[in-house]
């Protein structure tokens, strides 16, 4: 899954590598090292310009809040828990059919954190033998530091109680698809600790590689059949992943001190 991750990039560096043609400089959005559910974040995505008379999609970066509410929700209440769509029911979902078919984002990330539970201890929190258990986050992040472009959906949400001109009328939200987590040895492995993506979490986000940055965001590709193949999970050892500090488990922190790779995890947590 993906409940938590940081945006530390400059809106510039991110128009630049994703060949954005429009963005407003006003929504950018100042740099996050702990992204929560709710919170505006940046995607990168492609519609035709307001008011532009012409239909050509063009490439934006746009601020959106992470949280899907779906066009035919009563109430953005459930936000909070359409931070994430599973890829191998995009398509059935009545949350995420329609966003998958034409309303594709990249979310642009530099990684993600994951909180890990050591199988023996997971299975003793389940029989209820004892406590929750104290859990080591993860930062996991592309090996060659490049970004991390995690697969989105967006929609579109209309709040029936304003009226049309009100700047809160309309809701953009936005949910990051995942796929089961590679087993395969992490590019990158900490020197203690999970030795794979899995070992740290059944699932991930579903990382786009930039040789499928135009076919996911392209809202005229709609056949299930050529979208399906965008599914497909990256090359396997593309990640690496180190423990970070617990301090991120409490949103209310958020600097850079939270990338701080550890020598190994804090004592009194798994692995």
């Amino acid at each position: 899954m993906c409940g938590r991750y940081a945006a530390s990039r400059r809106p510039e560096d991110l128009v630049d590598v994703f060949e954005v043609e429009k963005w407003e400089p006003e929504e950018t959005l100042a740099p996050d090292w702990n992204v929560a559910p709710t919170k505006e974040v940046h995607v990168i995505l492609e519609r035709p310009l307001k008011d532009a008379g012409s239909r050509r999609p063009v490439r934006q970066m746009r601020t959106l809040k992470w949280g899907l509410v779906p066009s035919w929700a009563k109430s953005p209440e459930g936000a909070a828990r359409m931070i994430n769509a599973r890829s191998e029911t995009l398509h059935e979902k009545p949350s995420f059919k329609k966003a998958f078919s034409a309303r594709r984002c990249i979310v642009p990330a530099d990684g993600y954190y994951e909180w890990v539970t050591g199988a023996a201890e997971r299975d003793l929190e389940v029989e209820g033998k004892r406590k929750r258990p104290r859990k080591q986050p993860y930062f996991v992040t592309p090996a060659d530091g490049s970004v991390f472009a995690m697969a989105g959906l967006y929609e579109f949400w209309r709040d029936r109680t304003l009226p049309d001109d009100h700047p809160q009328a309309w809701w953009v939200t936005c949910s990051v698809v995942t796929t089961e987590a590679e087993t395969a040895p992490l590019g990158v492995a900490p020197a203690e600790g999970p030795r794979s993506l899995a070992d740290i979490h059944p699932r991930m986000p579903l990382m786009l590689t930039p040789d499928r940055w135009d076919a996911w965001l392209d809202p005229t590709r709609t056949g299930l059949d050529e979208l399906s193949g965008l599914l497909a999970p990256p090359p396997e050892g593309l990640m690496r992943a180190y423990p970070v500090s617990t301090a991120v488990s409490n949103v209310r922190n958020n600097g850079a001190e939270l990338l701080k790779e550890l020598e190994g995890p804090e004592e009194g947590t798994l692995f």
